[in-house]
């Protein structure tokens, strides 16, 4: 069987081809819902080899083709490596048909892999590149600079995507890991004394790391919360503050700031802090960056809601109940579930690096909340299953506590992304119905 999908893009295709060519490419195409993981992009289009680690620890080795290279006109690869090259057929021709005003991008892929399984993952494939150029479109219009980034966290769920996004754009990332460094781009850190020489040659610094939020909120875990984030974020703002030419400091917050119980009240950056242990805790946090403030460094702290994506977070947890057929609202979904999609995350912690305008608490949410209830049904209509199982109020304090869930899972906050709007700033995906049309492969609702 030959698959052929395709689809056009309003860019040149010297620059559509150049994104492929970029790092974190790979990344950026890889289906969130896949239970794949990424272990090695190709260094090479020419040449160069992709790996995936499947479940099972089954590796799906990509190996590209040279007499098949032809920029920027077409790329190629090949599935190499067994056992599963003695199973699966599968080799994938990548062209760019340039055309007035824009690049056709059509991918045929020969392969034994049924279409059914397909057509989801090349859905969300042009969708993500089309996206990733419009953005890339909408950066420029902030700033044109190339920038040295050191990110803590890049590990996790939000610093694995920011980091693709990145680099995929051209700027350089330095990944800071509390191991011995093994790959080219990282350097070690010590989260409780950072080295002098840490941030050498970095012009912006993205603070991601700090203990999980989701788990059981026993006083250990509540400890781990705090000790995980205050000292570590006052130390590297300290160092921020002695390093010349580092121009912004970017730390991730939490909307918690606001408390769990606001109701219908729309909540913006310049609302009152709310009472609670996350109300607290996200306070402290944003103060122990004033250091590199007070210093005179640019700062900006990034409120995030519940971001959207399969890959992990709260949708991680619910899809595998949702797509059996056993998903439903938690507790009486009544509560305003403020949320964000992966990407549009992203997009914020970029804005966040190169527009000079902004500073301080930045609320990143979609622009249109929706109640618990609404999420469920959604999520259901977008998996085609039924949502009839409500999950009780008791069954998230099972699982978090009575304090967790009452903060977490049942947080009732309708909050705005004020600074976002009156900057003009653009979402990929305002509405969730889209953004989980988007997740899932799905092509865009009309």
């Amino acid at each position: 069987m030959v698959f052929r999908y395709e689809s056009t893009v309003p860019t040149p295709r010297d620059e559509v081809f150049a994104w492929h060519e970029r790092p974190g490419a790979f990344a950026r195409l890889t289906a969130p819902w896949q239970p794949v993981r990424l272990t090695a992009e190709a260094d090479s289009l020419r040449d160069g080899t992709a790996v995936l680690t499947l479940p099972g620890g089954l590796r799906w080795r990509a190996a590209h083709l040279p007499d098949r290279y032809d920029p920027p006109r077409r790329f190629a690869d090949h599935l190499v490596g067994r056992p599963l090259s003695t199973v699966l057929s599968w080799t994938h021709a990548h062209d760019f048909l340039q055309e007035p005003g824009g690049t056709r991008v059509v991918d045929r892929v020969a392969t034994s892999v049924p279409e059914a399984l397909l057509r989801p993952m090349f859905t969300y494939r042009h969708a993500q590149l089309a996206d990733d150029l419009a953005a890339r479109a909408r950066f420029r219009e902030w700033s044109d600079r190339v920038l040295t980034v050191a990110v803590t966290g890049s590990g996790g769920l939000v610093g694995r995507n920011l980091c693709s996004l990145l680099t995929v754009n051209g700027h350089r990332v330095v990944r800071l890991v509390r191991r011995d460094p093994g790959a080219p781009g990282e350097r070690r850190w010590d989260p409780e004394a950072p080295a002098p020489d840490l941030l050498h040659g970095v012009d912006a610094l993205v603070h991601l790391a700090g203990e999980p939020l989701l788990g059981r909120f026993t006083e250990r875990h509540k400890r781990a919360l705090r000790e995980s984030r205050l000292g570590p974020t006052r130390a590297l703002a300290e160092l921020v503050a002695r390093e010349d030419g580092l121009r912004v400091f970017v730390t991730a917050s939490a909307v918690g700031y606001y408390g769990p119980d606001r109701g219908d009240e729309v909540l913006t950056e310049d609302s009152p802090r709310g009472a609670g242990f996350l109300a607290d805790l996200v306070a402290d946090w944003e103060a122990a960056a004033r250091p590199a403030a007070d210093a005179g460094t640019r700062c900006v702290q990034v409120r995030t809601g519940i971001v959207q994506t399969p890959a992990g977070g709260v949708l991680g947890l619910q899809y595998p109940l949702f797509a059996a057929g056993l998903g439903g609202r938690i507790g009486d979904g009544r509560q305003w579930l403020s949320w964000i999609g992966a990407d549009d995350l992203s997009d914020v912690y970029v804005r966040a690096l190169l527009d000079d305008t902004l500073s301080g608490p930045v609320n990143a949410v979609a622009p249109n909340p929706v109640r618990g209830a609404e999420h469920a049904r959604l999520l259901a209509r977008t998996l085609r299953r039924p949502a009839l199982l409500p999950v009780p109020a008791a069954a998230p304090a099972a699982l978090l506590g009575r304090q967790g869930a009452e903060e977490v899972a049942l947080a009732d906050q309708r909050v705005a992304p004020a600074r976002l709007a009156a900057s003009g700033h653009r979402f990929r995906y305002p509405e969730l119905e889209g953004a989980l049309a988007h997740l899932f492969g799905h092509p865009r609702p009309d």
